[in-house]
């Protein structure tokens, strides 16, 4: 008997994706729940499991452009399994495997029993490119097709800049005592809840009450309507190798700090491991981007369609300020909100930054919910 396998449904707005890879060959004998092949969209890549056990038979080649439904490939389940004469391999390990074509006879297992790990895999990646010729260059320099997630990525924010009236408003924030506290309340958050205390959790608090402050903030333009939303969704934006993803932290203003942190943190590993949920993508109304990370001291974000408003971090420096007539250095954080000039004016997105400001700057109203 043999199972079609459909590619499966990513997300509310998309239709279509890239089949940018087939972790298993065909004719080759699959496992139940085993990684059979990658799909990318503009929203992330995603590992999708074999749904039965049997022998693969391909239908639909890599870099091809698929709907969702589509049938890419059959499982013949009355196949019987082979012995297992092949080393055992994890997921991250077969992948490599199967994207750089490696013989796993070749590959001198340093793990457990004599398992090929990560780093042999890696290595063996390694010194098969050392006799490969270099990639075709160009009097302009090295090309590279660019990937259909970053096209998609390119289309996406191209329209929102051409749909939509953007201005950007800036402020800085005092981190002082935000950093105390983290210091002060860290070791006892960790044993307490079982997470780190980051720095993202009280800007999404604070963005919550500020959103509720200025709802306009959280709302769309639709056709000739302003769409309001009733709950608070926070995107995170992720950097991944592919580039960046927004998971959305849904009614985040009813969460507390550790139920922030702890969400994150899922959402972190889920993308680095490509196990991300086609619905943890969707349903965004805010998103905030921690352009510091990467050192960035002031940037001007672009808002993910059909929001209408984006927070931008940056990097925390020491500088000199005034406080109460005297020059004293503090920690120092710019901060960015690009809006939608259509339904949202420069009062409102100006007292917007105030209020998070303000709740930064005196975290104790963060707890006792005073805007």
């Amino acid at each position: 008997m043999e199972e079609k396998i459909t590619v499966p449904k990513m997300g509310e707005s998309i239709t279509s994706a890239l089949l940018a890879a087939w972790l298993k060959k065909g004719e080759e004998y699959v496992r139940e729940g085993e990684d059979l092949y990658e799909l990318e969209s503009d929203k992330a890549t995603m590992a999708v499991p074999a749904p039965v056990s049997g022998k693969l038979k391909i239908l639909v080649e890599e870099g091809e452009e698929i709907e969702i439904g589509q049938v890419v490939g059959t499982i013949d389940t009355s196949a019987a399994a082979p012995q297992d004469d092949k080393p055992h391999l994890s997921p991250a390990v077969r992948r490599i495997v199967t994207e750089e074509d490696l013989d796993t006879s070749a590959i001198k297992g340093t793990g457990k029993e004599g398992r090929i790990i990560k780093e042999d895999a890696q290595k063996a990646a390694v010194l098969k490119r050392v006799d490969t010729e270099p990639p075709a260059q160009t009097p302009g320099g090295q090309r590279e097709k660019m990937s259909s997630l970053r096209q998609t990525i390119a289309r996406n924010l191209v329209q929102s800049k051409q749909e939509a009236a953007h201005l950007t408003t800036f402020n800085e924030i005092n981190m002082q005592r935000v950093m105390e506290i983290r210091k002060k309340y860290k070791d006892e958050f960790l044993e307490t809840h079982g997470i780190k205390l980051g720095f993202m959790s009280f800007f999404i608090t604070a963005s919550c009450a500020a959103l509720k402050k200025y709802p306009v903030a959280n709302a769309f333009v639709e056709d000739k309507e302003i769409v309001h939303n009733n709950q608070q969704n926070i995107g995170i934006a992720v950097s991944t190798e592919k580039g960046l993803i927004v998971p959305v932290i849904k009614n985040a203003g009813a969460m507390s700090f550790d139920m922030i942190e702890k969400q994150i943190a899922a959402y972190g590993e889920q993308a680095r491991t490509k196990k991300l949920n086609p619905g943890d993508l969707t349903g965004g109304t805010f998103t905030i981007t921690n352009g510091g990370v990467f050192g960035s001291l002031l940037s001007t974000p672009i808002p993910t369609p059909p929001q209408s408003a984006i927070l931008g971090m940056h990097a925390i420096q020491e500088r000199p300020v005034a406080e109460e007539g005297s020059v004293v250095i503090r920690p120092m954080m710019y901060v960015a909100l690009t809006y939608d000039h259509r339904i949202m004016d420069g009062r409102e997105a100006v007292g917007f930054l105030v209020t998070v400001k303000s709740l930064l700057e005196e975290p104790d109203k963060l707890l006792l919910g005073i805007p």
